[in-house]
């Protein structure tokens, strides 16, 4: 980059001895340029800035907040007229990071044209760090009196928050949001509301209560889960047959259910028949009664989502001696291959229907329907004739 090239120039003549004329006439910019480049400002008439050495130094940096080198490579490359992207990915940052420095960090002129000087741009980023800040409504009276008044009357924040803008359409001072004003009541120590304003919040607290507590989180099961992670290795690369995988699909208003099993090396599929519903008893008793009609070594494990109706597992591992792992919540691309095949099922049980009007004979045709049809994973193979191997072997 030729800008920064002449950049690196004229500071090496300069620690050499060279004035600024002298360092500015040998590399080929303007005397200005120079000067800017030395002392860190932009108005020759102004008062010399101090020199690097007697400056403030700045709050200690860290990969999360531009450098003040980084901003002198943003400043240089705006002048070659490089993309924001460009600059980006020369600095190693994400391309909105850049753009949102140029757009809070630049100068505007009495003109209305802007420049990035980068060393005013470290003055605001410095000056606007600190923490903690004064909330908006600390700093404006007639603000804090208007949110006082309007919660005394019993009025939500975010109902105050919207009359602000009606009221003082034109005056971005008197606009906040709703969480604002919860911030202003509940954080302790900013007293930018009179505690005693909190009793008139609908909910009645005087305290914001956490969503989340760890500590305090009640178990899903009565036993213990035992994780995916946990899982025997040779799961993972389908060797080794009899690993299952297991769901529901829902019917129309949650009020019905089909449950299916998926194995994992053959892709061949059952369907467990839950005609009185879907609690976890019923389910331990279809389950156990559908993984019974196959021979020991094709029933190794079972992986389950942790949906309630597998709050029986413990007891379905000791009926059936089959150890149930569970997903992480959220985590459908776990029991990958099940997930697929309910998407297959769904072409015989569309959803938003009642799914109890299918009888075990209707299933068990579906299934055998499904476990007929050539795989490519398979290498077009289908389910049965890769069961049928492996139960000849």
């Amino acid at each position: 980059m030729k800008l920064r090239r002449e950049r690196e120039e004229y500071f090496r003549l300069v620690r050499q001895g060279f004035n600024n004329k002298e360092a500015s006439r040998l590399v080929g910019v303007n005397e200005r340029t120079g000067r800017e480049w030395r002392n860190g400002r932009t108005d020759p008439n102004r008062f010399r800035a101090p020199a690097q050495s007697e400056r403030a130094p700045s709050p200690a940096s860290s990969g999360r907040y531009l450098r003040d080198d980084e901003r002198i490579h943003i400043a240089d490359r705006l002048r070659e007229k490089a993309t924001v992207r460009s600059i980006a990915a020369e600095l190693g940052r994400s391309p909105s990071t850049v753009s949102r420095e140029i757009r809070r960090n630049r100068t505007t002129d009495p003109r209305g044209q802007w420049h990035y000087r980068p060393h005013a741009a470290q003055a605001r980023a410095d000056a606007r760090r600190p923490r903690p800040k004064v909330g908006k409504i600390a700093q404006n009276a007639e603000l804090r009196d208007f949110v006082q008044q309007h919660l005394t009357l019993r009025w939500s924040p975010e109902q105050i928050c919207n009359a602000l803008r009606a009221q003082f359409p034109d005056r971005p001072e008197m606009h906040v949001v709703h969480e604002t004003v919860y911030q202003a009541l509940y954080v302790q120590g900013r007293g930018e509301l009179r505690r005693e304003v909190a009793r008139a919040l609908r909910s009645g607290r005087a305290r914001r209560r956490p969503q989340r507590q760890a500590a305090s989180r009640q178990p899903r099961f009565t036993h213990p889960m035992v994780m995916i992670s946990e899982r025997p290795a040779e799961v993972e690369d389908r060797a080794v047959p009899g690993h299952w995988e297991g769901d529901l699909i829902i019917g129309k208003d949650n009020g019905s259910a089909i449950g299916t099993l998926v194995e994992r090396a053959t892709r061949y599929v059952m369907l467990v028949h839950l005609p009185d519903g879907r609690t976890a008893e019923h389910m331990r008793d279809a389950l156990t009664q559908t993984v019974q009609s196959l021979p020991s070594h094709l029933t190794r494990s079972l992986t389950w989502d942790q949906g309630s109706e597998m709050a029986a597992h413990h007891a379905f591992s000791l009926a059936t001696d089959i150890p149930v792992y569970f997903c992480h919540p959220g985590s459908p691309w776990q029991r990958g291959s099940n997930e697929n095949t309910n998407g297959l099922l769904r072409q015989y049980f569309p959803k938003g229907t009642d799914l109890s009007i299918h009888s075990r004979e209707h299933l068990d045709a579906v299934a055998a329907e499904l476990n007929g049809r050539p795989r490519k994973t398979l290498g077009w193979e289908t389910p049965a004739e890769r069961l049928h191997k492996l139960l000849a072997a």
